[in-house]
This record gives C-alpha cells, sequence and structure tokens, in this order.
C-alpha cells in the first residue's frame, strides 16, 4: 500500500464507498471538504469578530456576523461532522447531503457565502465568506466534471465541421461562402451623396 493510499483511507468518511461513483479526482474532493473545513472554522471565527461592531452601535454587522457564523457552522456540518460529534443527527445530515449532487452543494455554498458581505463590507466578512463562497466554487468545478482528452475532442470538433463537397460561391479572396444575406448586401444600391430628403422607400 503506497503512501497515498493510506492518507486516503486515514481520510474517508464512515461508510464510503471505496469505488469511485463518479469521475472527479481525488485530491479535488478532499481540496473541497478541506476547505470547507478550514472556510468554516475561520468564518465562525472572523463572523465572531465582526459581532463585535455592536459595540460600536452597528446592528448591520451583528447580523453579517451572526450570519457568518451560522453559515461557517453549516459548512463544518456538511464537510467535517466529526467536528460536531456532541451533536446528534449530524452524520446523517452530512450523509444525506453527500448523496447529493455536487451542484446542490455548490449552490448552497455560493447562496450563504453572500449576505454576510452585504451586510457588513469589510475583511472579516471578506475573508470569512469569501471562503465559503471559494468551497461553492470548488464543488461547482467538480459538478463540471472531468475534462475530455485532447483526442475526444479533436474528435468532436472533426464532427461538427461541414463537409467540403457542398456547392457554394466564394468570395475571390478568401474562400468565406456567401449566403443569401450576402447577396443581398451585395445587389444593394451605392449609397449617394445630395442636398435631398431621403423617404426611406
Amino acid at each position: 500500500m503506497s503512501f497515498a493510499e493510506k492518507i486516503g483511507s486515514l481520510m474517508q468518511r464512515p461508510n464510503e464507498d471505496l469505488v469511485d461513483k463518479d469521475e472527479v479526482p481525488t485530491w479535488m474532493k478532499y481540496a473541497g471538504r478541506g476547505l470547507g473545513t478550514v472556510g468554516g472554522g475561520f468564518a465562525i471565527f472572523l463572523g465572531l469578530w465582526t459581532c463585535l461592531g455592536i459595540l460600536l452601535a452597528d446592528v448591520q454587522c451583528l447580523l453579517g456576523g451572526m450570519w457568518q457564523i451560522l453559515a461557517g457552522f453549516a459548512t463544518i456540518v456538511i464537510e467535517a461532522p466529526c467536528c460536531c460529534v456532541f451533536l446528534d443527527h449530524v452524520q446523517t445530515i452530512s450523509d444525506k447531503v453527500d448523496k447529493r449532487p455536487y451542484w446542490n452543494r455548490a449552490a448552497f455554498y455560493m447562496v450563504i457565502g453572500i449576505p454576510a458581505i452585504f451586510m457588513c463590507p469589510g475583511l472579516s466578512t471578506l475573508m470569512g465568506s469569501g471562503l465559503i463562497f471559494g468551497t461553492g466554487i470548488v464543488y461547482g468545478m467538480m459538478a463540471l466534471g472531468k475534462k475530455a482528452s485532447a483526442e475526444e475532442m479533436r474528435n468532436a470538433a472533426s464532427a461538427i465541421t461541414p463537409p467540403s463537397n457542398l456547392p457554394h460561391q466564394q468570395y475571390p479572396t478568401g474562400g468565406v461562402p456567401i449566403g443569401s444575406r450576402a447577396n443581398l448586401v451585395d445587389s444593394a444600391q451605392p449609397i449617394g451623396s445630395s442636398n435631398r430628403f431621403d423617404s426611406g422607400v
């Protein structure tokens, strides 16, 4: 067993299948989970810092900080339920979320990452909620799936090129086909300059 496989088995979640059900690289799955865990922790800490704005009678920053704390806690519950073993049913919630498509998680993280920034714009909300939003971007990239190989992209591109044996007229300079629109433009009357009123007919 290689070192990477040992690390992978240590980071494996309970009841997780050893066989991948999708084509997302393993490093990207761990990047999303790691960023969500670290980002949720930073969001909670920076949300508490933002809540101190109430000392200056800034209610918007208090609400923004509370929102950021809740968003960070939700992210940690989903991404690292082992950090919340003191709560019941956290593992069940995390397992249900893991069965959903990646784009659901991406949309959720992006939506909960935005409000705190608008409620109290500042460095603490930008960093805390920005990490949650970044987790959503990682999951959005995972939802796009694996990139095709160069050979598959070449085959797809050659399948959509028009056949060269169709008869068509060409401009003398460049081989650009002339369609019906180009014929209409070519048969238009030349523009003249006069002082008469143009009726538009």
